[in-house]
């Protein structure tokens, strides 16, 4: 009955859709996970809509006409599936992944996009090492699309001490406590992670923060994002006091911004990651390591402090140069970060996003 029932509505969808145009339509899928990628399929929605390109549901992929579909993640290429999905023209972001890195899942999809690249219409990638990877695989470069991880900045108002007197105040957290910020998942599966996920990087994360300690006595960490629980556990062995927020809405991390006195990223590998430019729009000093697009985006010492990809002493000595630094000594800093996530909303991207669709969605 089931298998009747969808034949059934496929059919209503083909007799619906009989004088489409092809490729005049979008569908776009996210992975529903509530996470990073969702957001960007709401914000590529939005962007679509400006570009007057026609948006439909995925239930329309039964189409009578062949359409135009953007997955928000590279990894239905592990499988052949999605070859059943042609003549529709595909397109997907290609975050990070990079191949030959010790992950089979990663080497996997990358397998996938070299053998059947030709049947891939676009590809946003966020920052040059992926694309230089991408291009590796044999694709026609014209079909990939260097788009940066974008951020509305409307989400991340410029703080004030004000806000960030509010903020701590809202969240409980100590006034006088030098606060330092995580928002991530870095933990596999999405329980308790226990188990860490290596490229983000939560091991160095910890690290740092040991070290932190030693000079800092204030020190307190502000974490968000599921699956925490290495970097939980390796804080409370270490004497560390913390405190782990859920968020019932992505913009709602805006207020976690605003009560930082620092943010730190330690991965080993990125596509972004967003914190990146949200920290910068928001007025907080960033230590990265050189991954995903903060290789592109920041500009050491002007916008952001970078480091080596796991070179603990430096993350650390970055931290104590903002530990110690006035607010008056950053605010030069801070501004050019500022400017740096405004070039990079998603607002500015627009025009980019126009030259993506020129030839994907008629």
């Amino acid at each position: 009955m089931k298998s009747l029932a969808q034949n059934i509505g496929k059919n209503i969808i083909r007799a619906a859709s009989w004088n489409w145009k092809p490729y005049s339509r979008l569908i776009l899928y996210g992975d529903d996970a509530g996470w990073v990628l969702d957001w960007e399929m709401r914000e590529l929605a939005h962007i679509s809509k400006e570009l007057n390109v026609r948006l439909v549901k995925p239930i329309w992929k039964h189409a009578h006409t062949p359409q135009s579909i953007f997955f928000s993640n590279q990894f239905f290429l592990k499988k052949e599936d999605w070859l059943g999905l042609l003549p529709h023209r595909i397109g997907l972001a290609y975050f990070h992944g990079l191949p030959q890195t010790g992950d089979e899942d990663f080497d996997g999809v990358y397998r996938g996009l070299q053998k059947h690249h030709e049947r891939i219409s676009r590809i946003q990638v966020s920052h040059t090492e992926m694309r230089d990877a991408i291009l590796q695989t044999g694709i026609d470069p014209s079909k990939l699309f260097l788009i940066p991880i974008g951020i509305n900045t409307d989400f991340f108002p410029f703080r004030t001490s004000e806000m960030k007197r509010r903020a701590r105040a809202e969240l409980g957290l100590p006034h006088s406590a030098f606060v330092v910020g995580s928002f991530q998942k870095d933990g596999v599966g999405w329980g308790d992670g226990m188990e860490p996920k290596l490229i983000k990087g939560p091991d160095l994360f910890v690290e740092t923060m040991k070290q932190l300690k030693n000079t800092i006595p204030e020190l307190f960490v502000l974490l968000s994002g599921p699956a925490r629980g290495f970097v939980k556990k390796g804080l409370e062995e270490a004497g560390i006091p913390y405190w782990h927020g859920y968020l019932k809405s992505y913009p709602d991390i805006a207020t976690m911004f605003q009560a930082l006195d620092l943010y730190v990223v330690s991965s080993r590998q990125e596509g972004g990651p967003k914190a990146i430019l949200e920290s910068m729009a928001t007025g907080v000093p960033l230590v990265t390591t050189r991954v995903g697009q903060a290789m592109d985006l920041v500009k050491h010492g002007e916008n952001a402090f970078m480091t080596a990809v796991e070179d603990v002493d430096a993350l650390t000595s970055y931290a104590l140069h903002v530990y110690r630094s006035s607010q008056a000594d950053l605010q030069p800093m801070l501004f050019a970060g500022r400017k740096t996530a405004e070039a990079n909303s998603y607002k500015s991207q627009i025009p980019l996003w126009a030259e993506f669709m020129k030839g994907f969605v008629e």
